[in-house]
């Protein structure tokens, strides 16, 4: 096992590793890339972080229901801010507010709506243990497609700064009016300092893939 020495060491890590696990958006004057892909589910945002709490940028979003007859595609700007951070000796928590507007297409609508997305991310993280609860509206006219997910990971062993380190993920999601059933997927996970990547299948026995980048 591969341990962090020192107590500066071991939260610098920690900060890293909390970037690379839960933040949704990177440090002052960085870009982040975001993706999330599945065959009912498709996701891609890149924000700009305007200062350290606040970032801003354009996201996509496809979603399918599960009996494939339905579809929404969103386009919107959205807006991310750090509510609150508690930075302990060897772990951090964050409350974070994601939000955009956008517009909406469907299949079973004509022409697009307007469509608002507030959410909330809470998370905890030291450097072998992560958990996340996040819930997000999807709100337009006569449309109600509101989610949420939670995570829970743990990393194999403790990294250096520029150590690949791997993290087993299980994520439980789901989302009202175009799915009955909770989504479950155990991921493998491999985070760097300034990206991750996962990859797993579902219950659905769907592959998933997600993946981030910050530059």
């Amino acid at each position: 096992m591969r341990r962090v020495i020192g107590p500066f060491s071991a939260a610098f890590a920690c900060c890293i590793s909390v970037g690379a696990i839960a933040a949704p958006m990177g440090f002052k004057g960085s870009w982040m890339a975001m993706g999330d892909f599945s065959p009912n589910w498709r996701e891609g945002f890149v924000n700009y972080a305007l200062t350290a709490k606040e970032a801003v940028g354009p996201s996509v979003v496809y979603m399918r229901s599960d009996d494939k007859t339905k579809t929404r595609e969103l386009a919107e700007v959205a807006y991310t801010r750090l509510i609150k951070r508690w930075n302990l000796p060897h772990a951090q928590g964050n409350v974070w507010f994601i939000g955009g507007v956008g517009t909406l297409s469907g299949n079973d609508f004509s022409g697009t709506r307007t469509m608002v997305t507030p959410g909330v991310q809470v998370d905890y993280e030291t450097t072998r243990f992560y958990i996340s609860a996040f819930g997000r509206l999807y709100r337009a006219e006569g449309i109600n497609h509101d989610y949420a997910a939670a995570r829970l990971g743990f990393s194999f062993f403790e990294a250096h700064y520029d150590e690949v380190q791997p993290w087993a993920v299980l994520e439980v999601r789901r989302m009202r009016g175009l799915s009955d059933t909770t989504e479950v997927t155990p991921m493998l996970r491999l985070i760097h300092n300034r990206y991750f990547v996962e990859a797993g299948v579902n219950n659905f026995k769907q592959i998933r893939f997600n993946f981030m980048y910050t530059f």
